[in-house]
């Protein structure tokens, strides 16, 4: 009795052992599975330009040098240029007389671009089978457009020098947008952990001119907001551009199972998307980096 319960006890412990391996290598066939997306986004240029301080009238137009943003602010509202008695406080941060500073039409930014920014995303994929599955993804992200305009200064008592009359001073944009993919994952190879894919569809992009300001050494200015005073008999009339756009997506990576609950890739996601704010929206490409991770239910 004792050699026979031996002898049962230890081939129980091969099939447990055995029963594990297999659990570590299961893969879900059919099945779905949802997760979060963190990865990096690099924007196109061709959009950061909404932001150089011109602005849009009420009907989505693109205002003139007069009406611009940064006119009405820097010279009218905050230049003491709008009318007699009015404090220069532009002149009060230069440190210079008041009106003996000038900000014209070369003056405005020419060279907006945006910075990389951070992607933040809801993922879910529903496995047909153990290679082919139908994904649908909600991202978001907030880019900065950065640029630089300049002032002119009067010259200095001690400098001989004319480009010391030219400050430059920095201006930045914000802007939000929620991109969802819907599309096919096919993955390729016969490992059960590590397997390259690649996916493709459609996407679709809401985007939101969000801010604008300037920063004159300690001066705040926010472009965009409304004022009003005795002397305006109405708030100065600014709409912030949205609009959603149409394109399509693709991507490859690797995916690894990581066991039968977690899955994760590695995937990079180029798409060829209309940003449908501003003046003649087009076609162009973006790009994004970043890491998924799945929960299979």
């Amino acid at each position: 009795m004792f050699v026979v319960s031996n002898r049962v006890a230890v081939a129980q412990e091969e099939t447990g052992e055995e029963n594990i391996a297999n659990q570590e290598t299961y893969v879900p066939k059919k099945g779905f599975r949802a997760g979060l997306y963190i990865g990096s986004y690099f924007a196109n240029q061709y959009t950061a330009n909404m932001y150089d301080g011109y602005g849009f009238d009420i009907d989505g137009n693109r205002n003139n040098w007069d009406n611009s943003l940064m006119n009405q602010k820097i010279n009218m509202e905050y230049g003491g240029k709008g009318y007699a008695g009015q404090t220069d406080q532009i002149a009060q941060v230069l440190n210079v007389d008041p009106q003996s500073w000038t900000f014209g039409p070369t003056d405005m930014p020419t060279n907006m671009r945006y910075s990389p920014a951070i992607m933040l995303g809801l993922n879910c994929i529903y496995s047909v089978d153990v290679k082919n599955a139908i994904i649908l993804n909600l991202n978001l992200t907030n880019l900065t457009a950065n640029g630089n305009f300049t002032i002119i200064t009067p010259l200095q008592a001690n400098s001989t020098q004319i480009n010391d009359r030219i400050k430059t001073f920095s201006i930045r944009g914000k802007e939000q947008r929620m991109m969802l993919q819907f599309g096919y994952q096919h993955l390729f190879g016969e490992s059960e952990k590590i397997n390259w894919f690649v996916e493709g569809g459609l996407h679709g992009t809401l985007a939101k001119f969000s801010s604008n300001e300037v920063l004159i050494n300690t001066l705040r200015i926010d472009l965009t907001s409304y004022y009003n005073n005795a002397f305006y008999s109405s708030a100065l009339i600014y709409r912030k551009p949205i609009g959603f756009g149409l394109g399509v997506f693709a991507g490859a990576g690797v995916n690894i199972n990581m066991n039968p609950k977690f899955t994760i890739q590695l995937l990079y996601n180029p798409t060829y998307e209309r940003i449908n704010i501003g003046v003649n929206p087009r076609l162009k490409f973006q790009h994004s980096v970043g890491l998924r991770a799945y929960y299979n239910f």
